[in-house]
C-alpha cells in the first residue's frame, strides 16, 4: 500500500517525450498542452516542472487549468556580470509568481561575464540579492548542484552555504546528486570539480553508501529544499550518440554543449537508463547495479526528511531529459524513464516510512 509523501513529485518538462527506436530523443518538443496531458495521464506526478517563457505563459496557464496540474518549481541558468542576464533573472522570478511556482531553481555559470571564476563572496552576494528579490514575490530561490555552474566546485558549495547561513539567512539548495555520482572513478571529471586529490586521500567521499559522503554532509546542513532524480552510473560512458561539434552550434540548445576535457568528441554522460534498454535503445552495456548510487542518494534524502521535523525538503523532480549531456539521441522512451523514476521515489518513500515505524532509522 502506497502513501502520499509529504513532498510533491514533479516531472521536468524536458523529459516529456514518448521517444522510441524510430523516433529518438530530440531537442524538438511536443506542444505544451500535449506535455501536460502526458504527465497528468501518467498518474504518478503531482505537478509539472518547467519555467514558462513570456511568449507561452498563456499556454501554460490554460494547460494547468485543463489538466488540473500545477507548476510548483521552475529552473533557468544565468551568468553574473551581464545586465541582460540580471534583468532576465528578475523577470523570471515574476513569471514564477504569475504561474504559481513557489521555488525558482537557479543555475549560475562558474565564470563571470568578464571571464574570471566566481569567488565565494560573489556567489554569497548573488544569493542574498536573489533571496531578497524572490522572497518579496513569494518565490524562494534555490541554487542547484550542476555541472558547468559554480556548484561543480563541490567544496565551494559548503563554504558559500555556511557563509549565507552565518548571516541568519536560510540557504536553499537543489540537490541533484547525479552531478556527483557520474564523476566517481573518473579522474578528468574529478579534476573539473577540484577534488581529485582530496578524494584519493579520503578527505572527500563521493559514494553515497560510504560514511561522511557529500550527499549526507549537504543534507545534514539542513538546506536541501528540492532534490532531483536523474539516474547515472559511476564513470559512465559519454553520450556516444551526440557529437560535441554538432551540439556546439545547435540553436535549439539553451546553452552551449560543454567540453569536459580537451579533445573530447562526445557530450558528457550524465544520464543512465533507469530500466534496462531493449536492443538498440542505448549505445552501451547496461547493468542494474550501477543505478544504486543514484537510488541511494534519494534514500538518504528521504531518511533525512523523515527523521528531521524541520527538514526543508518540499519537492522532488524526475530529471531524465533530452539535452546533449543527458539523453539526446537515445532510443528509449524518455517519458517512461521519468515515470519509472517517479515510481521509484514513491516506493522508496514507503520503504522509508516502514523502516522508521520499525525504529530502524
Amino acid at each position: 500500500m502506497t502513501t502520499q509523501p509529504p513532498f510533491l513529485i514533479g516531472c521536468n518538462g524536458r523529459g516529456v517525450q514518448p521517444s522510441s527506436l524510430t523516433q529518438p530523443v530530440g531537442l524538438a518538443e511536443l506542444p505544451i498542452r500535449e506535455q501536460f496531458r502526458l504527465v497528468k495521464e501518467a498518474e504518478v506526478f503531482d505537478y509539472f516542472d518547467r519555467l514558462p517563457l513570456r511568449s507561452n505563459l498563456h499556454e501554460y496557464t490554460q494547460a494547468m487549468a485543463e489538466f488540473d496540474l500545477p507548476v510548483h518549481t521552475a529552473s533557468w541558468f544565468y551568468r553574473l556580470g551581464d545586465a541582460a542576464e540580471h534583468a532576465l533573472l528578475m523577470d523570471n522570478l515574476k513569471i514564477c509568481r504569475e504561474v504559481g511556482a513557489r521555488v525558482h531553481n537557479i543555475m549560475t555559470f562558474t565564470h563571470h561575464a568578464d571571464g574570471h571564476k566566481l569567488t565565494d563572496d560573489e556567489v554569497v552576494d548573488h544569493y542574498l540579492q536573489v533571496y531578497d528579490a524572490g522572497m518579496a514575490l513569494g518565490v524562494a530561490p534555490s541554487f542547484e548542484l550542476h555541472v558547468n555552474m559554480w556548484t561543480e566546485d563541490f567544496l565551494q558549495v559548503e563554504r558559500v552555504a555556511r557563509a549565507v547561513q552565518g548571516r541568519g539567512i536560510p540557504f536553499h539548495f537543489t540537490l541533484d546528486y547525479s552531478h556527483v555520482n557520474f564523476k566517481i572513478g573518473n579522474p578528468q571529471e574529478l579534476d573539473l570539480s577540484g577534488v581529485r586529490q582530496a578524494v584519493e586521500r579520503g578527505e572527500v567521499v563521493l559514494d553515497p553508501f560510504e560514511p561522511g559522503n557529500l550527499c549526507q554532509r549537504w543534507l545534514d546542513m539542513g538546506m536541501v529544499c528540492w532534490t532531483q532524480l536523474r539516474t547515472v552510473a559511476p564513470n559512465q560512458p559519454t553520450n556516444l550518440w551526440h557529437r560535441l561539434d554538432d551540439a556546439a552550434t545547435d540553436p535549439a540548445l539553451p546553452f552551449p554543449a560543454t567540453v569536459p576535457e580537451a579533445g573530447a568528441q562526445y557530450a558528457r554522460g550524465i544520464q543512465y537508463p533507469i530500466t534496462k534498454p531493449a536492443p538498440g535503445e542505448w549505445h552501451s552495456p547496461w547493468n542494474a547495479w550501477q543505478l544504486e548510487p543514484s537510488k541511494e542518494a534519494i534514500r538518504l534524502a528521504l531518511r533525512y526528511h523523515i527523521t528531521h521535523p524541520n527538514s526543508p525538503l518540499r519537492y522532488i523532480t524526475t530529471e531524465m531529459i533530452n539535452l546533449p549531456d543527458y539523453g539526446l539521441g537515445a532510443r528509449y522512451n524518455l517519458l517512461q524513464q521519468n515515470i519509472e523514476a517517479a515510481k521509484f521515489v514513491r516506493r522508496a518513500w514507503d520503504e522509508t516510512v516502514a523502516l522508521h515505524a520499525a525504529g530502524l532509522l
